[in-house]
């Protein structure tokens, strides 16, 4: 008789879902713990030494360096504590997850003028954070 993933024979319907059920949220937890971190590490840069920054042409939008590397800092520690209880599986910490990568993204973009690579570097790691946390928690059952 033929059994499928979970050992169970393969008239029943019982399919395995923890790796899958944990696969994609561990990579966002991480994801989310590296990105946290590289924004803290930006924020810190931006709060120590603002006259570092140079803005490369004219923009619409023009921030106070200072200012926006506090931002940084409280949206990294906020992303680096969600990543962290992600790893439980909490549902709002999925969905705090998915706001906080939305605003970092935002915050990044807003951020380009100043340090164009890390900015996207960063905000394609958000992307990565939000598709992860939102591509589901189970794989479909198929037929054996």
């Amino acid at each position: 008789m033929a059994s499928n993933i979970s050992g169970a024979p393969a008239g029943t319907t019982e399919v395995n879902r923890e790796p899958f059920a944990t696969g994609w949220t561990v990579f966002a937890a991480c994801l989310m713990i590296f990105g946290g971190t590289m924004a803290v590490l930006e924020g810190i840069a931006a709060v120590v030494n603002d006259e570092r920054f140079i803005i490369a042409g004219s923009y619409v939008f023009k921030f106070d360096t200072t200012g926006w590397g506090w931002v940084h800092i409280v949206l990294g520690l906020v992303i680096v504590a969600a990543g962290c209880v992600l790893f439980r599986g909490a549902l709002w910490a999925r969905i705090l997850g998915v706001v906080v990568a939305g605003l970092n993204m935002i915050a990044n973009f807003l951020w380009l003028p100043y340090y164009p690579f890390w900015a996207v570097v960063l905000i394609a790691i958000d992307v990565f954070v939000i598709w992860a946390l939102t591509a589901g928690t189970h794989r479909p059952e198929h037929a054996v």
